[in-house]
């Protein structure tokens, strides 16, 4: 998959001028279907647990992702391209209800 063309850069493009919560909900069910976009907050909810120390069994009950998910995301979350850690660490030095998000 290129990840550096010119249909990435648009999609990456399209999710910066979206300015609210509320925007991204709309492009998101727009571009995606149902499934896939709970799919994508259950990995990433599966990525807060695991930086939270959670274990994966922990996380497949809450989730119920697969073990198979759960380590990949594991991995991406170690030695990915650094997007979880970007996020993740954005999120908690600006929003001081972390906790809330994780359940």
């Amino acid at each position: 998959m290129q990840w550096n063309d010119k249909k990435m850069d648009a999609l990456c493009e399209a999710f910066l001028c979206l300015r609210s919560p509320e925007e991204v909900r709309r492009f998101l069910r727009d571009l995606m279907t149902e499934e896939e976009i709970v799919e994508c907050a259950l990995r990433f909810q599966a990525a807060q647990l695991l930086d939270a120390g959670q274990s994966y069994e922990s996380i497949q009950k809450t989730t119920k992702l697969s073990s198979t998910t759960v380590a990949r995301i594991s991995r991406w979350l170690r030695k990915g391209m650094e997007g979880y850690r970007l996020v993740i660490d954005r999120l908690q030095h600006t929003s001081p209800s972390r906790e809330k998000r994780l359940v």
